[in-house]
């Protein structure tokens, strides 16, 4: 594309970058937010696999996306990094609002703090974005069985 028609569209890069991960992140969520709720009748340890697999598969299919999703963004300015914060924060309370209602219903351990689940999406952010920026396996999906038991250790289940 010209720059006369980037300009039409953003005033700057982090404006771009912004608006694409703005749009990533709508992708992600959706995906992941489907497969868990596609298995809300499930036991614990089904609905994490399920969502956990939908996250990579999304990271999967849009690699290019990806790595503006969790490498780019970082270093993308400040109003990138708060778009960033936001995020993250958003699918910890959800993740957070998820372990309420198991631990409710005796299918899990209640976290000890929102920091439990926060934790969670940090970890798993920390290592896809450092196999996109690596490319230390040929699969991003071969990360599954990592992520599932950081997910189920920070709830007390058992592994498989």
């Amino acid at each position: 594309m010209s720059k006369a028609t980037f300009y039409e569209h953003f005033d700057n890069k982090e404006d771009c970058i912004v608006a694409l991960f703005d749009a990533a992140v709508g992708v992600l969520d959706g995906a992941m937010r489907a497969a868990g709720e596609a298995q809300a009748a499930s036991d614990l340890r089904t609905r994490v696999q399920a969502t956990v697999r939908a996250f990579l598969q999304v990271l999967s299919d849009y690699p290019d996306e990806s790595q503006t999703l969790l490498v780019e963004i970082v270093g993308a300015g400040p109003r990138a990094m708060e778009r960033r914060d936001a995020a993250l924060d958003r699918i910890a309370t959800a993740i957070d609002g998820y372990n309420q209602v198991d631990a409710e219903r005796g299918a899990a351990r209640r976290f000890a703090s929102f920091d439990d689940a926060f934790a969670i999406v940090g970890a798993v952010v920390e290592l896809a974005s450092r196999h996109l920026r690596t490319r230390r396996t040929e699969d991003i999906r071969e990360l599954e069985p990592v992520i599932e038991r950081v997910a189920l250790g920070l709830v007390g289940f058992p592994p498989a």
